[in-house]
């Protein structure tokens, strides 16, 4: 490790934290030249390795990611118009998914019409790993595309549990105020907690951990959590 990060770490002084006083000193912590995006990791008691227990979903954060998100719609008659006068960035049919499959990947999303999803299936080698693959349960396979980029375009986000139960996901920049830091965490940490499955047994949320992009974790108190 370097000096600036054990520099850093030794800011991190107390076994945990409250949520409202763990974002101020993340941000003091943050000693990148860059505007750090802000992570909240959650550990949970689950096993991702059956379906049951698996936890994804969406949620829009209240202040956003403070990044512009470009979003790509994949839809065809009337839903066109519909998207491009949502916002979309860009829009199409056949061509949209022949543009992708010919190397084109600038954009954050995919929205698709679910008439669209015999064409898009040929993606998934593409857009599958990274995350970017439309999904009924994530909102982004819809017929009301119009909905979808407005919440995308305001901040929506995925998480989705990996194969040692971890939750990770941003939640806005080092430049951000910490209220709003504070506000955009306790949204996914809400919205973790509704996707519990019911096969989980024990205790749901073992471990809240916020860190900046280069800077050291700083642990939250769960009881403040589960008190919020």
């Amino acid at each position: 490790m370097g000096k600036k990060y054990e520099a850093s770490k030794k800011m991190v002084d107390k076994p945990a934290y409250v949520l409202q006083d763990a974002m101020p000193l993340v941000k003091k912590a943050a000693f990148a030249k860059f505007d750090e995006s802000v992570e909240v990791s959650m550990s949970l008691g689950v096993d991702p390795k059956h379906a049951d227990q698996m936890v994804r979903g969406t949620v829009v954060l209240p202040h956003g990611l403070g990044k512009a998100t470009r979003v790509i719609v994949i839809a065809s008659g009337e839903k066109v118009r519909e998207a491009r006068e949502a916002g979309a960035d860009e829009v199409g049919a056949e061509d949209m998914v022949q543009k992708i499959q010919g190397g084109w990947l600038e954009f954050d999303a995919v929205v698709a019409t679910p008439d669209m999803m015999k064409s898009v299936g040929r993606l998934g080698k593409i857009l599958g790993p990274r995350g970017l693959m439309p999904n009924p349960k994530t909102g982004t396979v819809t017929l009301d595309v119009a909905k979808a980029v407005t919440e995308l375009k305001a901040g929506k986000v995925e998480f989705r549990v990996d194969k040692t139960g971890i939750i990770h996901c941003a939640v806005g920049k080092v430049s951000f105020d910490p209220e709003k830091l504070a506000d955009n965490a306790k949204a996914l940490i809400a919205s973790v907690v509704r996707a519990k499955p019911a096969s989980a047994k024990g205790r749901y949320v073992k471990n809240i951990v916020i860190s900046s992009t280069m800077g050291p974790g700083v642990p939250v108190d769960l009881a403040s959590v589960d008190a919020a």
